[in-house]
């Protein structure tokens, strides 16, 4: 199942159903949306790829976090969409899927930078609004809930302790064969937290009207199935059967 970012003007996009999960790096946001999405069959946004694919052309060109115009202009120019695969969301840049690096810790650092930057956040605002298509959208992120989908039909921002998270990435990056230290991870996540949650755009918190789950003691099919009951109890989808 394929994403496109058609345009905003189309109508249909108005009655679509969204579920926005929001919550802090590593806590299975991605993992949850992606089976939630595959389970539904609806379209999904990684808006967290987005300015991972940002901070990656960035790199690659040489641009830093201060060059403010040249950033918005990389997330501008972004053709990007998203396929729901087998095993996991994939990001198609230009039609080439690009996860490899996207989700290595020098991108990941930077487009927490990025991120904080008020003019590429809002250039991107449009272009996270257009994935709201018919038969409905997973949105994963950190604002989804509070600034791009504030009319979403289901709202859960998903957590776990700082310390958990740092285990959960520093497994998945010894399983890919990489050195990484888990203390260094730990910081890291800390360090990104305070970013993320004190910046001045679009901080990272719950909506008002969010359901809250801490993943910290549960597997990622108990978190599933916690919202797939919320998806019931709410009525999300007419007739919707789990």
């Amino acid at each position: 199942m394929v994403n496109d970012t058609p345009s905003e003007k189309n109508s249909l996009s108005q009655s679509a159903p969204v579920i926005t999960l929001d919550g802090p790096g590593g806590s299975g946001k991605g993992t949850i949306s992606w089976k939630l999405a595959r389970h539904l069959a609806w379209n999904i946004l990684d808006s967290g790829a987005l300015y991972r694919l940002t901070a990656m052309a960035a790199l690659e060109t040489g641009v830093t976090a201060q060059e403010e115009p040249a950033l918005i202009k990389l997330a501008a120019s972004l053709d990007v969409r998203f396929v729901v695969e087998t095993n996991s969301t994939v990001p198609l840049l230009g039609n080439k899927p690009v996860s490899g690096r996207l989700r290595s810790e020098e991108v990941s650092a930077l487009a927490s930078e990025v991120a904080a930057i008020p003019a590429v956040r809002a250039a991107l605002v449009g272009r996270q609004r257009a994935f709201r298509q018919p038969p409905g959208l997973v949105a994963d992120g950190r604002d989804m809930g509070t600034v791009i989908f504030p009319d979403a039909e289901l709202k859960v921002f998903l957590t776990a302790s700082a310390m958990e998270r740092a285990k959960r990435r520093h497994k998945q990056l010894k399983e890919k064969g990489e050195s990484v230290n888990l203390s260094r991870l730990f910081r890291d996540i800390e360090k990104r937290d305070e970013r993320d949650r004190t910046r001045s755009v679009a901080p990272l918190r719950p909506a008002e009207d969010a359901h809250i789950i801490d993943s910290t003691e549960l597997g990622v099919d108990e978190v599933l199935s916690l919202i797939l009951k919320l998806i019931e109890k709410h009525q999300v989808i007419q007739g919707y059967n789990t």
